[in-house]
């Protein structure tokens, strides 16, 4: 799915939410006059990963116009990562246009015009000429690799190149969803900066601010189904997705004498032109509530609820089917949503099947 309309790409974005101890911490390195030349910064997706590297990139490339080429920080006194919105080292890089910035990321494929699937290695290569060069504008440069586990093995070994033979005043940050895929050579390289998903209120105020026609209830809601993401919480605003979410407690409230018609209605509507993505959405949202009941089950406690009542049809289901049941039939729904692509399976059967093997389980 693509990202949502109303929030901006995060090289325009100037301000950073929720992530103080990371800021400060390259604030450290710079104040200190040891800023490592690269880092990893790592943690879920849409949380604020792209944001923060541009926001470092913003006040390096800022800062390194003073620094006249020095290894010493003329900035040692800074306490924030701050660029006004309307300097132009923020202009330049909002627009993709500074000569010290490049990115790397997935690139379009000429033979069919459409974006990659993964980072390849001629998009890496380019940063040969790149570091080759000096600095425009200062003493610094920046690489931003956006997302780093795209990279395919050829792109990751092409980018350690450069990682383990840095030219001087030049800075790495390469952005992970999850870094166990990266080579450990290049973690190895790196210092990283691990981001913790938002609190709930802090994605409800951004809610707020990038989507104002939700309400305070809807906005309450998707804060804790995103789970801490502002990225994916404006995904499931802008895609229906607690709309669907709300149908599919309601389906599962039932599911021992299930409401067959509505199973099919919801697979018709999933499986005609168009259902591809809220389909995909479905197979997300089904194995996050089977993975919220089985752990807030096995821990004794209660998961956050997003639909009141959701909790208690969780201790009820659970009871029923048992952990190894419910085990297995989580694996089953994940292989059937996951096989819908690449075994070409009807949607609409993937749907039906899938709530079949829910309700066995359900009913013990």
């Amino acid at each position: 799915m693509s990202e949502p309309s109303a929030w901006p790409a995060p090289r325009q974005t100037t301000r950073l939410h929720g992530h103080e101890a990371a800021e400060r911490e390259v604030l450290d390195a710079w104040n200190a006059g040891r800023m490592h030349h690269a880092w990893l910064i790592a943690g879920p997706p849409g949380i604020g990963k792209a944001t923060l590297a541009y926001r470092i990139v913003r006040f390096v490339l800022a800062h390194g116009r003073d620094s006249a080429g020095l290894l010493a920080n003329v900035a040692a006194s800074a306490d924030s990562l701050d660029t006004a919105p309307d300097d132009p080292v923020s202009r330049r890089v909002a627009s993709g246009g500074h000569p010290d910035l490049m990115t790397v990321e997935r690139s379009v494929n000429p033979s069919n015009g459409r974006l990659r699937g993964e980072i390849v290695v001629d998009d890496v290569r380019r940063l040969s000429s790149f570091l080759a060069l000096t600095a425009a504008e200062g003493a610094w440069r920046a690489v931003v690799v956006d997302v780093a586990d795209e990279m395919n093995r050829s792109a990751a070994n092409a980018l350690l190149k450069g990682l383990e033979e840095p030219p001087p005043r030049t800075l790495f940050l390469l952005v992970s969803n999850m870094p166990g895929r990266l080579l450990p050579t290049i973690r190895s390289r790196c210092r990283t900066l691990t981001l913790s998903p938002l609190d709930d209120a802090a994605v409800s105020r951004l809610l707020g601010e990038f989507a104002a026609d939700i309400d305070a209830a809807d906005a309450a809601a998707l804060a804790r189904l995103s789970e801490g993401s502002i990225g994916h919480a404006l995904m499931l605003a802008e895609s229906g997705g607690l709309e669907l979410y709300r149908e599919l407690v309601r389906l599962l409230s039932g599911l021992e004498t299930m409401d067959v018609r509505a199973v099919h209605t919801l697979g018709d509507r999933l499986g005609r032109a168009g259902g591809e993505d809220a389909f995909a959405l479905l197979g997300g949202l089904l194995d996050r509530w089977i993975a919220a009941m089985v752990r807030s089950q096995l821990r004794g406690t209660e998961a956050s609820e997003i639909v009141p009542g959701e909790a208690e049809i969780a201790r009820r289901l659970f009871a029923r089917g048992g952990l190894a049941k419910w085990l297995e039939v989580w694996e089953k729904v994940c292989q059937l949503f996951s096989q819908a692509g690449s075994a070409n399976l009807d949607r609409k059967q993937v749907v039906v099947s899938a709530f079949l093997a829910l309700e066995q389980a359900a009913r013990g």
